[in-house]
């Protein structure tokens, strides 16, 4: 569950990014953000996973107060809320196998299972054929897939 609980957060330059905005979402649950340029969608999703701070109020992820979590703590914050930016964030060098291996690899899986799981992964969004490719031969949707995969 994620709780968002009247954050604020305020840039450097005055700009009001989020304004006491409150929500939950539970357990399990899909959500899509949308909404106009510059609406706050990227800072509440980077608020989420804490690769920005806010300037009031509480995010609540799993039950745990993010602003309490030790920065080395973190990445296992991030490994429970799914995210997929806009750019897909994949390294342009690596083939869509070894992409999706990246964020298995940060998960201690071994080899013999992060293949299985990849493959699984990859079967599940529909690109098994491609997991040899890189990320420019593939559409922009194809490319949106891998980062969920991922």
């Amino acid at each position: 569950m994620i709780i968002f609980d009247n954050v604020t957060k305020k840039y450097g330059n005055g700009t009001v990014a989020l304004d006491s905005v409150s929500f939950a979402v539970g357990a399990g649950e899909f959500v899509v953000v949308e909404g106009p340029s510059g609406a706050g969608k990227s800072t509440l999703v980077k608020a989420i996973i804490r690769e920005i701070g806010i300037n009031n109020g509480q995010i609540v992820v799993d039950g745990d107060d993010i602003a309490k979590i030790p920065a080395k703590n973190i990445p296992l914050l991030r490994r429970k809320v799914g995210v997929v930016f806009q750019d897909f964030k994949l390294l342009p060098d690596r083939t869509i196998a070894e992409n999706v291996d990246l964020a298995l690899d940060i998960l201690g899986l071994s080899e013999s299972d992060a293949t299985t799981r990849r493959n699984e992964l990859l079967n599940l969004v529909g690109l098994a054929n491609k997991a040899d490719d890189f990320p420019v031969q593939l559409s922009g949707g194809e490319l949106q897939r891998v980062g969920v995969a991922r």
